[in-house]
Formats: structure tokens, sequence, C-alpha cells
């Protein structure tokens, strides 16, 4: 394996479904075996770089290009599996049911001998430190454990250059440092080039020797760790980008005292599938005027918890209650509550953005509640104009939701289950994508909506938002 050079020359990239451009006029050149972290504001165009330099971005269906984009001196589209890339989301990556089958997987396609297959695939758990059998099942792993899994699918093809798409940004703190440490001992093992987006900065630190900076226009900064941190931190940071010593501001204290109970549950065991439980027994109280967060590690139910309270998984035991000036004449189980009467009442924002998006522009994502529920052309337009400002979605009102950056859709799902006004909002990990600036809005939005007297439920791993909303908490797992 050798390190490979990783160049953009005035190189910019435009989706096909979009008359802006994602990103234009970005210079740099990261020379074979540097290790560097590419920052940004949500939207500046981080992951369609990373993208187009793992070669999964160029098709002439997908948008167009100009300038150049070089890996060794050659097309980045011409030299495919040089770079090596991980995504963001651990569950979309694999491709296979069993751990070594996905590990395989890419240096067979490459048209490795097949004697020397299971060899790299050794090679590359060893190296990401994942010790599991072969024919463990990809599914049964933890979130920490399919970042390290796609990791060793990437470096069993050898690449080059190893670049990562905020690989962290939905794991638990000992997911984050497994996936670090697994990056740390792949690069002095292989030597390769590493370029790595990441908002929460602080565990890349000791790995990374340079910092490039994207913003209007191209590259707004470059160098050393120190240079760019120390010198233009503050500058940095009004402009989104996460910098240590320099957090964003956080709502005020709530101003009243909680408020009467929505939704109560007791003894409530929860279950993606049913008669396999995977969390509980539980008591948990939503209450008016609060936030309440659902917190520990990956793998540990919080989502499903989440997706029960919201009335749309069936428990597995136990009991979900609505007040009665919630349920309003329905039904007391939120499970026995159709779509429509949900909107109004409780809404919930998934983890993932892609599964609850609807429409093919924002615009219309942002239409489909309020539309379900019969409401006025007039009333529908000066909602959705409203939200559209409100989280920076304005710009964006025509794009297909899809063609977004993984922040602008979590803030766009977020915007969506808002229109509609429902009492009890459940998000999960509401702030994952998000610049510093975008953030604090998200989060005084949420404290915004508690004074208000709705109900706040966050999943989360980001324990400053739970700060910053003086959010009760109930964990779960089996440290509880």
């Amino acid at each position: 394996m050798t390190a490979v050079a990783l160049e953009a020359r005035d190189w910019g990239g435009r989706y096909a479904t979009r008359k802006a451009w994602a990103v234009t006029d970005v210079t740099f050149r990261v020379e074979p075996g540097e290790r560097v972290l590419l920052l940004g504001a949500s939207g500046s165009g981080k992951s369609t770089v990373l993208h187009a330099f793992g070669g999964v971005l160029g098709g002439d269906d997908e948008g167009e290009a100009r300038g150049e984009l070089l890996v060794d001196g050659s097309p980045a589209t011409a030299v495919r599996g040089r770079v090596g890339l991980v995504l963001q989301d651990p569950d979309t990556q694999a491709v296979l049911s069993r751990v070594g089958d996905d590990v395989a997987f890419g240096p067979e396609n490459l048209g490795v001998a097949a004697d020397e297959v299971p060899m790299r695939v050794r090679r590359a758990l060893d190296e990401v430190g994942l010790d599991v059998a072969l024919d463990r099942s990809t599914s049964a792993l933890s979130g920490g454990q399919k970042q390290r899994l796609a990791l060793a699918g990437v470096l069993a093809m050898q690449p080059g250059a190893i670049v990562l798409d905020e690989p962290t940004a939905n794991l638990d703190p000992e997911g984050v440092a497994e996936v670090q440490g697994a990056v740390r001992r792949a690069l002095e093992s292989t030597g390769a080039t590493l370029l790595v987006v990441e908002h929460r900065i602080e565990a890349w630190l000791p790995v990374i020797d340079r910092i490039i900076v994207l913003g209007e226009g191209g590259v707004i900064a470059d160098g050393p760790v120190d240079r760019v941190l120390g010198d233009r931190g503050a500058e940095l940071a009004a402009a989104g980008v996460w910098v240590p010593d320099h957090p964003p501001r956080r709502p005020a204290a709530p101003v009243s005292a909680p408020g009467a109970t929505l939704l109560r549950a007791t003894a409530l065991a929860v279950a993606r599938v049913p008669g396999h439980p995977v969390a509980g027994p539980l008591d948990v109280e939503v209450r008016a005027g609060e936030a309440l967060g659902i917190v520990g590690r990956n793998g540990a139910g919080k989502s499903t918890l989440a997706l029960t309270l919201a009335g749309l998984i069936r428990r597995s035991a136990g009991t979900v209650t609505a007040a009665a000036d919630l349920s309003d004449g329905l039904r007391s189980d939120p499970y026995r509550w159709r779509s429509r009467e949900l909107l109004t009442r409780i809404g919930m924002v998934f983890q993932e953005p892609e599964h609850q998006l609807l429409a093919t522009t924002v615009r219309g994502e942002l239409e489909v509640g309020l539309r379900a529920l019969k409401r006025s052309e007039a009333e529908i337009r000066i909602r959705v104009d409203e939200l559209l400002a409100r989280l920076r979605l304005d710009r964006l009102a025509d794009a297909n939701p899809y063609t977004l950056s993984g922040g602008e859709q979590r803030r766009l799902t977020v915007a969506a289950v808002l229109a509609t006004g429902p009492r009890v909002i459940a998000l999960d990990e509401p702030t994952f994508g998000q610049d510093a600036v975008t953030w604090a809005e998200l989060v005084a939005l949420m404290a915004e909506l508690r004074d208000e007297g709705r109900a706040i439920v966050a999943v989360t791993h980001d324990a400053d938002v739970l700060t910053a909303l003086h959010a009760r908490t109930v964990r779960v797992g089996a440290d509880t």
C-alpha cells in the first residue's frame, strides 16, 4: 500500500437537481501520508468533496463538475479503489450479512486473487481491533463496531488514502473512542493519507496535523492545527466551525416548572421485533414544558423507546397512556391513533432523515402534514415560509431533499414535524451534522418550544444539548 496525494484545483460540484453549486473554487493539496481535518459550516460542501475523491460522484446523471480533482495526478473517477471512503451512518455501509464476507466484498470486486482475500480480511480486522467471528452477523454489531467494520472493508482494499465523512456523528463516547483508535492504528500500520470531516473535532486533534476550512468561495483557512484554531478561532466559530474554547451560545433556563404529564409509560418493554424486547421494563413520564433526554449506549434501545412513546411501534409489554387533554377523545394508547391524529399531538424526527422524506422539494416536504390537515393555501404558505427562514432552509426551498447535506436534511425533518404544531416532539439525534451556529439555533428552537408548554423528548449522545435544555434524563440499557 502506497500513500497517495489528494489535490483539488479550482474544483466545484453541482447536483443534477440543483441550480446552485454545492461547492465551488476549492483548491488544496494533501501530500502522501498527511493527516488532514476538513472543516466548514453545514452545507459548505465538505461531504461533496469527500464523496468525489472516493469516486462515488461524477456520473453524467448525477450533475456536473468543473476544475480538477486528482489522486496522485490522475482524475479521481479514473482510479476508484485508490481512495477508501467511510460514510457517516454505520447502518448504511454493511453490504453482506456476515462480517468476513462484508470485509471481503471490496477486494473481491477489485479482482484480488482468491487466495489473498482471506489474509487481507484478517489483517484488516486486526488493524481496526474488531475481534469477532467471521460469521458474526453484521446487524448484531454495535454502532462503533459497525463503523470499524466499514473501515476494515476499506483497508482490505489497500487504498492509498482514507477519507472519513463524520464517522462518529451518531456514536456514544465509547464508540467514538473505538473508531478514533481504529483509525489511528490503521494509519500507523499503513501510512495512508487521511482526510476526515467531523463537526466535533476534539477526538481527532491527536490524530491530525493540518486543518483545511471550506467556506464561501472555496478554502478560507489552511494550515497547522494550532495556527488555524489559535489565530482564527473566533472568526471560524462565528462562521459555524466548532472550535474548542469557543462554545456556541446556549438558551436561558426554563421560564417555569414542568406542567402536567402528557404521556406516561409504566413497566414498558420495547421491541422492534415482536416478542424480542430490547429494553425495559421502564417507567417514563413526558411532561409539558420540559425536555426529557433518553441516553445510553449504542444499541441499548433508545430509538425504539422513542418510537414507542411516539405511537409508531407497538409496545412489547407494559402500558403507554396519553393524558386526556392530549388524546382529546381518542383511545389512551397513541399506537391506536391514525397518522392524521398523531400530526397535531405527537411528532417524531427519525435518526436517519432519509427515512421520512416524502416530497421532491424542500418546500413540498414542509407542506405534507399541513395538506393532510387540510389547511388553507394561505396558511400553508405562511407557515412554510416561516419555517424555511427559521431553520436556514429558504435558499433551498426548491431543492430535492436528497441532495441536501446531512445537517440540512436534519433541519428539514425537524421543520416538517414542527409544521403541524404537535404538543409532544420526539427527536432522535436532533443535532447530528450541525455546525456551531445551526446547533445553537436548533437548541434555541427546542428551548422555545419547551417554554411554550410543549414536551421535548431527545434521544442523543450530545450531552451539551441536554445540559443546554436543562433536561431530565432517563437512561436505557444494562446500566440503568
